[in-house]
């Protein structure tokens, strides 16, 4: 069997869009074709994005970056003052697609920026249709970050005829040992039976089924996955029982953004995680940390930041909002000028069930929803912080 690698250097930008056909400018930096026998097997894409757009891919989980197919982090997290790299692989069944139309990569490249302004919802831009393999920074200490399921176990070699199976088997007990590094601290039974589900579906959905070979290594694959978690499981309940309430209080608000069906990441080695909320007057970003030994935590960041002329009529807006309010507050950091919502409850010797968090998470974005069409009208369109908040509070 001969296999050819083909590269395309680019330096361009893109634009792809994610299931709700919102735009995602990306800067593509490579392209890459792989054949065998002279059929096209995979098409990689390599770009880079800022952080603020990372953060974005990052809480929809776009590119197929959901927490249960992602490993540890090799250096430390992400940090906000360079741009992140991500490679990621087209799904094989659009490949036949491509064929028509290129025969190079730099045709490819070519084929792609003409789709992206003429055919903006053409599935090949869509980030459904794109798995993430490797994601990473350059930083000032080295290189950080991290490998997906997918590098693991490219959707390239789950498509061949014959399933090298011993090859596979051995990917998937990489991935979990990597898997297990990130998220053993917050294992429980909902967590583990949400991964498997995850990655029994994705695996599932990328082989051909209709192969009896491809079925039987599903099948004995799939156990030995069923087997790994099950020790994973009991490893996981042994931390859990010797651990501090903080690990217990973690688990109760990840059983939450689970059941009630929020997606989320978990800030690598600190008990924080990161979510988006759509209200019906913007989009924004939500932190839910576990705070010392008994306290829940749960903040509504501000789309925008106030600009430094705006920081003491949005600190006048803030206190007039605040007064009289009952659950949670506005707060302001003067230094970089951004807004939050939070609520907080103390759990001491007492259970932090769902209809708590509830509360407390639901509290929070309604009142994010409901003031920052006033903030947006002081920062933006020069509204008074009195007639702001009249107008919201009549």
């Amino acid at each position: 069997m001969k296999v050819n690698n083909k590269n395309c250097q680019m330096e361009s930008d893109l634009k792809l869009c994610d299931s709700s056909h919102s735009p995602l400018p990306i800067h593509t930096i490579n392209l890459s074709l792989t054949k065998q026998d002279n059929t096209l097997t995979e098409c990689r894409l390599t770009f880079l994005v800022n952080w603020e757009l990372y953060h974005r891919i990052n809480t929809e989980a776009l590119f197929n970056l959901k927490p249960e197919l992602r490993g540890s982090f090799s250096n430390g997290d992400f940090q906000p003052e360079a741009n992140i790299e991500i490679e990621a692989t087209l799904q094989p069944e659009l490949l036949s697609s491509l064929t028509e139309n290129i025969t190079n990569p730099e045709q490819t490249a070519a084929y792609l920026q003409n789709l992206s302004q003429e055919q903006p919802d053409n599935p090949l831009l869509s980030t459904e249709n794109w798995l993430a393999l490797h994601v990473k920074q350059q930083q000032e200490s080295g290189e950080t970050g991290y490998h997906t399921f997918w590098a693991y176990l490219p959707p390239s070699a789950i498509n061949q005829e014959n399933i090298p199976q011993e090859q596979i088997s051995e990917a998937m007990v990489n991935f979990f040992k990597d898997w297990a590094n990130t998220n053993l601290s917050e294992m429980n039974q909902d967590v583990i039976a949400e991964s498997i589900k995850e990655m029994t579906q994705s695996f599932s959905e990328l082989a051909d089924t209709n192969l009896e070979e491809t079925q039987d290594a599903i099948s004995e694959i799939m156990a030995e996955i069923t087997n790994a978690f099950e020790e994973i499981a009991e490893v996981a309940n042994e931390v859990v029982s010797e651990s501090d309430y903080n690990r217990n209080l973690l688990e109760s608000i990840i059983n939450f953004f689970i059941k009630d069906d929020w997606p989320f990441s978990k800030n690598q080695g600190e008990s924080v995680l990161q979510t988006a909320f759509q209200g019906q007057n913007g989009k924004w970003n939500c932190y839910a940390k576990a705070r010392e030994e008994d306290q829940f935590v749960f903040y509504s960041i501000c789309p925008v930041n106030a600009p430094e002329n705006k920081r003491t009529a949005i600190a006048e807006f803030i206190t007039r909002a605040n007064y009289g309010t009952i659950i949670g507050n506005f707060e302001l950091d003067y230094d970089d000028g951004e807004i939050r919502y939070k609520t907080s409850i103390d759990v001491e010797e007492s259970n932090l069930t769902f209809d708590l968090i509830k509360q407390l998470v639901y509290t929070n974005v309604t009142m994010m929803n409901e003031y920052l069409p006033g903030i947006l009208s002081v920062i933006e369109g020069d509204v008074e912080p009195k007639d702001a908040i009249a107008q919201i509070e009549s």
